[in-house]
């Protein structure tokens, strides 16, 4: 793809993107969902790759699907109600449906098949959209209609995405696979506490899209996609691997890594609505997700390629445009837990 088609797609995709989190209409936020899905599209068909055209089709079907369930429901919310205000979302199946449907977009269980595969298919950039920029938009609508959302029916999808993110990951062998589920529990995360506390999911949002980003630009500059070629990366760039190696951690919610911030203040809130059983189940279920982060880390730096050499070589990573942000990302993702108190205040 020339660089002046891949410009104007990352272009539409930023304007479907923006147009839906900026919408008070839900054919504005509708029009600005599909902008959204055909302009990744091509993106992720770049490849000419068979399991690439595999992978645009399969996140073609799945958000026509979750496209067409979300103008349903607005139309029968419009016919009922006579408004096309998005935060007028009041008749009972419409709320039902525009909660699949935005499952469906984000990807949360029993809705997420289409990820992994997806994401195996893609390239590591392109996976780096689809798990942070493209749940922009279904995520600004969720936060949008929180008071309105099926809660019962939003908290059974989280914890079953916890439980399902953590089960996946166990036997993945491809990064982008584990990268995948991670991404399915932390959404499980988020959406358990939409509809108690909106803010506290935002933040949670954005500390997970500064984790992801720093995984992916950093397996991206390693040029690794697969568990057992982590080996070697220790010589090629030891700092780099002692601050993904608390990254790893930090996606984990170990503390006093960033990760454990966004877990803590979920859990809190959650047991101040007197449910105990779910917050257990779901600190039980995060170690799930914990031991496929080890696994990697233990991949990472605790052992050793069979061909090393003590001397400088040829093939040792060279300096990248990317390596300032995944060196941004890298420390925000490890060490923003002693300005917790000034980041809640944030929110």
């Amino acid at each position: 793809m020339g660089p002046l088609a891949q410009s104007c797609f990352i272009s539409a995709l930023g304007m479907g993107t923006l147009t839906t989190m900026s919408s008070h209409h839900w054919l504005l936020a509708w029009m600005g969902l599909e902008i959204n899905t055909l302009a990744i599209i091509p993106l992720l068909a770049s490849n000419h790759h068979p399991r690439a055209v595999e992978a645009a089709t399969k996140y073609f079907l799945t958000q026509a699907a979750a496209a067409a369930l979300i103008l349903f429901s607005s139309i029968n919310n419009a016919w009922i109600t006579g408004e096309w205000d998005i935060t007028n979302l009041t008749n009972p199946a419409s709320i039902t449906l525009m909660t699949i449907a935005l499952a469906i977009k984000l990807g949360l269980t029993p809705f997420h098949f289409w990820l992994p595969d997806v994401l195996q298919g893609s390239s590591l950039m392109w996976g780096l959209i689809l798990t942070t920029w493209q749940k922009l938009a279904p995520m600004s609508l969720m936060l949008i209609l929180s008071p309105n959302l099926n809660s019962s029916l939003l908290l059974t999808m989280a914890i079953l995405s916890i439980m399902v993110g953590g089960w996946g990951g166990l036997n993945q062998t491809q990064i982008r696979k584990i990268l995948a589920y991670s991404s399915i529990a932390h959404l499980g995360w988020m959406a358990a506490v939409i509809p108690i506390f909106p803010s506290l999911a935002l933040l949670s949002l954005i500390l997970y899209i500064i984790m992801t980003s720093s995984m992916f630009l950093t397996f991206h500059t390693l040029h690794t996609t697969a568990v057992s070629s982590l080996a070697s990366a220790w010589p090629k760039t030891p700092v780099v691997i002692v601050l993904i190696s608390l990254t790893l951690l930090s996606m984990g919610g170990l503390p006093p890594l960033t990760g454990f911030l966004p877990k803590l203040l979920i859990l809190t809130e959650l047991v101040k609505q007197n449910t105990i059983v779910l917050p257990s189940v779901m600190a039980i279920s995060a170690l799930l997700s914990l031991f496929f982060y080890v696994r990697l880390l233990y991949s990472l730096s605790l052992t050793v390629y069979p061909n090393a050499t003590i001397s400088s070589s040829w093939w040792r990573t060279k300096p990248q445009t990317n390596i300032i942000i995944m060196s941004t990302f890298l420390i925000f993702s490890s060490s923003l837990l002693p300005l917790s108190p000034s980041i809640i205040n944030l929110f």
